[in-house]
């Protein structure tokens, strides 16, 4: 994708997918690092789409780091996030 927000978009479509497939939202993402060729620039699209993907905070703990090259993209999201226990009394879990 040239356009960056398009990126930016679609690595998080590929991450709700991802998501889904193990039985989680993004409300089971517990910690957020994303790479930008350009932080300066393109941190506030970022920050829009996750207004949008994520919705209201709270967020997790999400680190953003600057890097000087990416392998055909501008822009790489990685993710932790628990798997809910189908067992759990945990009220997060029962969502």
């Amino acid at each position: 994708e040239p356009v960056f927000e398009d990126q930016v978009r679609r690595a998080f479509a590929n991450l709700r997918a991802v998501l889904a497939a193990a039985g989680c939202s993004f409300d089971d993402v517990v910690d957020v690092t994303t790479f930008h060729t350009n932080p300066d620039e393109q941190i506030e699209t970022v920050l829009a789409v996750r207004a949008e993907e994520i919705g209201a905070p709270p967020y997790p703990n999400w680190t953003a780091v600057g890097v000087n090259w990416l392998a055909g993209f501008d822009f790489e999201i990685k993710v932790i996030a628990r798997i809910p226990s189908t067992t759990s009394s945990h009220p997060a879990d029962k969502r």
